[in-house]
């Protein structure tokens, strides 16, 4: 840089010369966008220049004055962003292949620039110019990554340059080297791969190449002269004149040329060569058509000659046609002979008009088609089905398809090729046009019974059949549908088939196979992993019948394939529906019953089928009503002492299926027969397995038959070795499920049963359920039933008849946690944890400690004890169990507003706690203040008969009091009203009473 031009640079502003690099740098980044080759590392560089605006912009902010550091620094950065802008300018605008040929020194000059602009960042004196330390640490960064940048080629311009390189060194100048070097060159630089495409860049390439300013480096200009060389043999790189020179060189190995047509051959109306030449009375020579045509318009004379013609005098000129005929069958063989060098050349422009020309020639007559076979054309038509052109594909399959019709020697040919079938099985997966070409292509292959055998053997032709078959063409499916028919001779192309969804032949042959075929049918669809749409197909389809004959009428081997067949489509809900349905349940019942140890698997598939039954029985598919599975009790007798009687995996089916049918609440009888049938006291033992599946299956339907069960059966058979196995469970099972019913269980045992419950406490079960508890606060939605039996469970600790296990039950802190479970709980949690604290609260009055006087000297004496608003002592949590001190009211209240009546029904026992006896006058003090006397009385609008007679008793006892009764009344007297005139009984009575307190209803009323 001359010093004029530094002492002009110094003399403008700092801020000023600053900008113009950041507008330097934004139009660098902007258009790096369009580059053409190394985007990615243009677009790391970009990435650079955008994080150094905002330094540059903090820069301007301090108003930098005559720093000769900054000037430098900002005009060595001006001048390397200059670079790289024309980089990038240099890489938005030249040719592809050229910019691939150099990509190395351009990554190479990208990674200089970016170093230099980091060095130049690096000489920012930071230290001097009071920056903010994110901005330091920011150029610190910056200069660090930039200064260890490393740019590559890309793999794809890599792989070229390296065929190239190969190439050159190698002097290789076989034409199919340049023409996938030219292909690999295109797809490595976004280069479409049609020709014209190709050619239009390749004629780019060397013009760029002559340019003059490439020509001072001639080490450069030689390698691109080589360069230039290697790929102008690819058949896309010649121009027009170097394709016909090609094309005659070829053309002169040919023996024989075609001849010209003599002169008599044309007809002289149409120009064209006669097919029916006819001679006219006025002797002159037409094409049959022509000449019938021109005397219909209403032409009288001869076109030639103009001598009137007589229009039934129109005889056949045989010599002339036979002449005709010749010439064009020797042409023909010439022809066909002579097209096959120009389908070899490899030249687009040449071989689709042949191509044309050879499917006319084989549309004629069927000797043209022989003729075609015989000069060995068939590998040449194959060949071009690998290409990517699909034009030339779809007239390859064409004329093959014409060459397969009505010949089978031509149709083994084809199939001899090699790769041949495959090749025309992968045009299945193509364009519409091709599908439907090699489609009718493989149909007429297929009509050869050895051509048709190796078609099935091809790799995924079953699959692509069947979509084609699936698809929108109607020709194409017609004939995909007829050649699976044909493949459909072989057991394992039909077991393909279904594997890929298309069932037709295999439902065929499962009706009416051989008995191997049903074999092997039933195997098949047993050991297949269907979707739930092929499940629910085939049976749409008519599986099941076929099936169930066979499990009815087979040997043992085939009833095991069918059973297996079944456990497997049953696992559908709608499937198992519809064998209920069908009456499936006989025949397997026998069959479970009939076929002891001599066939466990059998058995284990049997029972495993009957449990996929149960469950779609009482699935959601199902309804409301779920559908009988077991229809008489000795069905249920002997299919539950098969538990005893069997392995583990049929005990574990015969489990799941009566946890199936139990789960219902409409199954009430049924768990009521299995309690009859001992079933308690076999699962209480069955609790104790060591095999974790059959333990899980007996906890499961052991809670079942908890929810409604006979206390005395249970505690019958519950001792305390069996409630410390549940409490093992709820602690190790991995199984959620398991530990929800094991709980459950402890849930359901009979509360009154204080046995059962000091058996717990020995155990350690209240610190067990605590903790789950606890834990319930953090957890996921899954565990919602867990933690509704585990508080349910908690209600026999809390019982206020005996004051040592509510004492135990406080000092494990369970009362903070039942308070927040009536926030956090779903319905019936909060309906337990209500319970439990209605049960703590009714001992509340009897342990509440008396507020103690204060002695001596009022001044001198210890303040008293605050008492309780409600219970006149002095209360907490832990001594006394006070719902007010444990802040329970408020959440209480708030579950007056659940939409479920049981858990509005034990807050409202919870809530009536507090007024009782005594306690009225502070206690509904409480509910005022807490608004839940407004909320009772909402509860009297509800639909539920009980939740109103709760809600009456304690608005009976509120409305006693003056100050609610003015406060209350009003709201109160509607709902009243309506159940009187609504309602009956206790109900109608206690709200006749009510506003008799209320002064609406006189105390003598009828009413009452």
């Amino acid at each position: 840089m001359s010093m004029d031009m530094l002492v002009s640079a110094s003399l403008v502003p700092a801020s000023e010369a600053i900008s113009k690099v950041i507008e330097e740098i934004l139009e660098t980044v902007k258009a790096s966008g369009e580059v053409l080759i190394e985007k990615e590392s243009f677009a790391e560089l970009s990435g650079y220049l955008g994080r150094i605006v905002p330094v540059l912009r903090e820069l301007i902010k301090k108003r930098i004055h005559g720093s000769e550091s900054v000037n430098n620094v900002t005009q060595i950065l001006s001048r390397q962003i200059k670079v790289a802008k024309g980089q990038v300018l240099e890489c938005s605008k030249r040719n592809k292949v050229y910019l691939l040929v150099n990509c190395r020194r351009i990554v190479k000059q990208l990674q200089e620039t970016t170093k230099e602009i980091s060095r130049a960042l690096s000489l920012i004196p930071l230290a001097s110019l009071d920056l903010s330390s994110s901005i330091n640490e920011e150029v610190s960064r910056l200069c660090d990554d930039m200064l260890k940048v490393e740019f590559k080629a890309a793999v794809a311009e890599e792989h070229a340059l390296e065929r190239i390189e190969s190439g050159l060194q190698e002097r290789n100048s076989d034409r199919s080297y340049a023409n996938g070097l030219l292909v690999l060159i295109a797809e490595a630089v976004g280069i479409s791969t049609d020709r014209s495409a190709l050619k239009r860049e390749f004629d780019e390439f060397k013009r760029e190449v002559e340019d003059a300013q490439v020509r001072k480096n001639q080490a450069e200009a030689l390698q691109m002269d080589q360069i230039i060389g290697l790929l102008g043999r690819a058949d896309a790189a010649l121009s027009p004149g170097e394709k016909k020179k090609r094309y005659y060189s070829e053309k002169k190995s040919l023996s024989n040329q075609p001849l010209e047509p003599l002169q008599p051959f044309y007809c002289q109306i149409t120009q064209e060569i006669m097919v029916d030449p006819v001679e006219t009375s006025s002797g002159k020579i037409f094409e049959r058509s022509a000449i019938e045509k021109w005397l219909k318009d209403g032409n009288t004379t001869c076109p030639l000659t103009n001598i009137p013609l007589d229009s039934r005098f129109l005889r056949p000129n045989v010599i002339l046609r036979k002449s005709i005929e010749e010439w064009k069958e020797r042409n023909t063989m010439i022809t066909i002979g002579s097209l096959k060098v120009k389908l070899c050349s490899g030249e687009e422009q040449e071989v689709l008009p042949c191509l044309k020309q050879l499917q006319d020639l084989c549309e004629e007559r069927d000797l043209n088609r022989e003729w075609v076979a015989l000069e060995n054309y068939i590998p040449i038509l194959v060949g071009f089905l690998r290409g990517r052109n699909p034009e030339t594909k779809s007239r390859a399959l064409a004329v093959l398809h014409l060459l397969a019709m009505d010949s089978d020697e031509n149709k083994e040919r084809i199939a001899e090729v090699e790769n041949a079938v495959e090749s025309i099985v992968k045009l299945l997966s193509r364009s519409t046009v091709e599908t439907k070409l090699a489609v009718a292509l493989l149909l007429e292959l297929s009509k050869s019974f050895v051509v048709l055998d190796r078609i099935g053997k091809v790799h995924s032709c079953i699959l692509l059949l069947v979509t084609t078959y699936n698809s929108e063409n109607i020709q194409a499916a017609r004939d995909a549908k007829e050649i699976l028919e044909s493949l459909s001779f072989d057991n394992q192309n039909v077991v393909q088939m279904a594997k890929v969804n298309y069932f037709k032949p295999l439902l065929q042959q499962l009706s009416s196979g051989s008995d191997v075929s049903k074999m092997i049918m039933a195997t098949a669809l047993a050991d297949m992993e269907l979707t739930d749409h092929s499940k629910a197909a085939l049976f749409d389809d008519g599986v099941l019948q076929p099936l169930l004959h066979l499990i009815s009428h087979g040997d043992t081997q085939v009833k095991q394939a069918a059973v297996k067949a079944l456990k497997n489509l049953s696992s559908l809900p709608r499937n198992g529906m519809q064998m209920i349905r069908e009456a499936a349940v006989a025949p397997l019942l026998s069959l479970l019953y009939l076929h002891t140890a001599s066939h466990p698997a059998l058995r284990e598939q049997v029972a495993a089928t009957i449990m996929n039954l149960a469950i779609s029985a009482t699935s959601p598919e199902a309804g409301e009503t779920p559908m009988m599975l077991l229809e008489s009790d000795d069905d249920i007798f002997r299919l539950f002492c098969l538990i005893s009687l069997t392995g583990p995996n049929v005990q574990e089916s015969i489990l799941r299926t009566f946890h199936a049918i139990c789960q219902p609440p409409s199954a009430r009888d049924m768990r009521a027969k299995l309690r009859q049938l001992s079933a308690v006291q076999l699962l209480v033992q069955l609790c104790e397995q060591r095999n974790p599946t059959i333990r899980t299956s007996a906890v499961m339907l052991f809670f079942c038959l908890t929810v409604d069960g006979d206390d005395d059966t249970l505690a019958q058979h519950v001792d305390q070795r069996c409630l410390e196995t549940l409490l093992m469970v709820v602690q190790t099972s991995h199984d959620e499920e398991e530990k929800t019913a094991a709980m459950g269980i402890i849930s359901n045992l009979p509360i009154d049963h204080t046995q059962i419950t000091q058996w717990l406490l020995d155990a350690g079960a209240l610190p067990i359920i605590v903790r789950f508890l606890a834990d319930s606060m953090h957890s996921s939605s899954y565990m919602n039933h867990l933690v509704e039996n585990a508080s349910g469970a908690l209600r026999r600790f809390t019982v206020s008849t005996n004051h040592e296990w509510q004492n135990r039950a406080a000092e494990a802190s369970i009362i903070p946690v039942l308070v927040q479970l009536l926030g956090t709980g779903t319905s019936l949690t909060k309906q337990h944890a209500a319970i439990s604290l209605a049960q703590f609260s009714e001992s509340s009055s009897s342990l509440s400690r008396p507020v103690e006087k204060r002695r001596g000297f009022w001044c001198c004496s210890t303040p008293s004890e605050p008492g309780c608003p409600v219970h006149f002592g002095v209360c907490s949590v832990e001594t006394s169990f006070c719902l007010v001190e444990a802040g329970a009211v408020q959440p209480l209240v708030r579950v007056l507003g659940d939409s479920d009546f049981g858990a509005c029904k034990a807050a409202l026992r919870a809530l009536s706690t507090l007024i009782d006896g005594e306690k009225l006058q502070n206690g509904s003090r409480v509910l005022s203040e807490a608004r839940c006397i407004a909320a009772i009385i909402k509860l009297l609008s509800y639909p539920c008969a009980d939740l109103q007679g709760e809600a009456l008793h304690i608005l009976e006892r509120v409305f006693r009091l003056l100050e609610h009764k003015q406060q209350y009344g009003a709201s109160a007297k509607m709902p009243l009203v309506d159940i009187t005139q609504r309602g009956s009984g206790t109900v109608k009575a206690l709200a006749a009473q009510i506003l008799a307190h209320l002064d609406v209803l006189p105390n003598q009323s009828s009413f009452f």
